[in-house]
Parts: C-alpha cells; sequence; structure tokens
C-alpha cells in the first residue's frame, strides 16, 4: 500500500473512480475498507486528510509534523481496516488516533526544542547579548543554517548525536561507521560551529547551552 502522506500531497492526484451518490457513503466505504478496496481507502481519505492535517497543524504549528500525523492516522487506519465498525463513529475513531500522534509529536519536538528553552531560561542574566527576541531568532536560524552547511555525513552524525540523542555506538552501527568516525565527524562539527559563532561574538553562550552543558562527555 501507498503511504497515505503521498496520496495527500502530490500535486497531480487524480479522482477516485468511485461513483458518487447514495453508495459513496461512510458505512459503504467502510464496508469496502473492511475488504480491503483501495478506492474506498482513498476516498475516504480525500474526506478526512485536509481536516486530519488543519487540526495537527492548529496544535503543532508545523506542517511537516503535521503531515507526519496524518500519515501515521492512515497507515494505522489500512493496518486496521478489517477492525474498524461502521456503526461506530469513524471521525471520531480518526481524531482519537490523531490525538495520540500529535502527543508522540509534541514529545519529538520538545526534544528538538530543549536546548532552545535551555538557552530561553538563560536570557534573564544575559539581557545586554539577547535583549532583542528577533536578534536571539536570528541566533538560531544561523545554528539551523550552519548544520546544514556540513558535509552530508557529518551532519547526519551530528543531528544524531545532538539533538537525537543517540549514543555513538548506536550512531556506529545504523551507519556502519567505527565509533572513533563517529567522534571524529562530532568534534569536527563541533569546532566549525564554535567558529562560526565566535564570528558573531556570541558563540561562548549558545555553544554551551546547546552542546556542552547537555552533552559534557560523550555516551
Amino acid at each position: 500500500m501507498k503511504c497515505a502522506k503521498s496520496y495527500y500531497f502530490r500535486a497531480d492526484r487524480t479522482e477516485t473512480n468511485l461513483n458518487k451518490g447514495s453508495q459513496n457513503t461512510e458505512k459503504n466505504l467502510i464496508y469496502g475498507l473492511n475488504r480491503g478496496d483501495h478506492d474506498s481507502f482513498r476516498a475516504l481519505f480525500d474526506l478526512y486528510s485536509k481536516p486530519l492535517f488543519q487540526f495537527s497543524l492548529n496544535y503543532l504549528k508545523s506542517k511537516d509534523a503535521a503531515e507526519d500525523v496524518v500519515q501515521e492516522v492512515f497507515s494505522k487506519v489500512w493496518s486496521k481496516k478489517t477492525e474498524i465498525k461502521s456503526d461506530t463513529s469513524f471521525k471520531s475513531y480518526l481524531f482519537t488516533i490523531a490525538l495520540n500522534a500529535i502527543r508522540k509529536q509534541f514529545n519529538k519536538l520538545s526534544k528538538l526544542n530543549e536546548a532552545r528553552h535551555e538557552i530561553l531560561f538563560s536570557l534573564s542574566s544575559n539581557k545586554p547579548v539577547f535583549d532583542d527576541k528577533d536578534d536571539y531568532q536570528a541566533l538560531l536560524n544561523k545554528l539551523e543554517e550552519l548544520i546544514d552547511l556540513m558535509p552530508e555525513k557529518r551532519k547526519q552524525v551530528f543531528v544524531m548525536k545532538k539533538l537525537q540523542e543517540k549514543s555513538l555506538n548506536e550512531i556506529a552501527s545504523e551507519l556502519d561507521i567505527s565509533s572513533k568516525t563517529v567522534e571524529y565527524h562530532i568534534t569536527e562539527a563541533m569546532k566549525f560551529l564554535k567558529s562560526e559563532f565566535e564570528k558573531l561574538k556570541a558563540g561562548g553562550l549558545i555553544f554551551f547551552h546547546l552542546f556542552v552543558k547537555r552533552n559534557k562527555t560523550f555516551k
């Protein structure tokens, strides 16, 4: 089965072959879904994907995260297609799954933003440096830009270690490289970021809160 995301966000979507009218009721569509009918699944997706996306976006404020929720919801619908009952509210079923997925996305986003929250907490003692909220946001945006400038493998290792908080051994295993190579990439990435932020005359504080304070030693 194609993932739901590809249905919703593909620009050249074609119309479903299902006839409109009395046969195209939600109950009949669920009967079709129970039998594994792709047209029924597609019609249900067309009916609910946009409301689910907007619902998720209102909570998460991230289009990518909202798309992931929609994909997760309809992936679960397909995997549970034979268990879904036509005499209960399908809409309630979908939005219950969505709420659980949103909670997971919040946890994921919270981990990614943990470093930023630590910096915000420190602002009270660093007013001269970060008095302007826009300047502060610009520095965080600069951090993301610098990470994107890293060589692809170094960026991948850095994100896995510092943002996803994976261990050296986990990264080495997933990328099929040695732990020493992982350490090398992280060390070089941190040298690069520290150098660039020092050029902005704010590197010491950001570097400390983003990387040193959270991970004093390699795990």
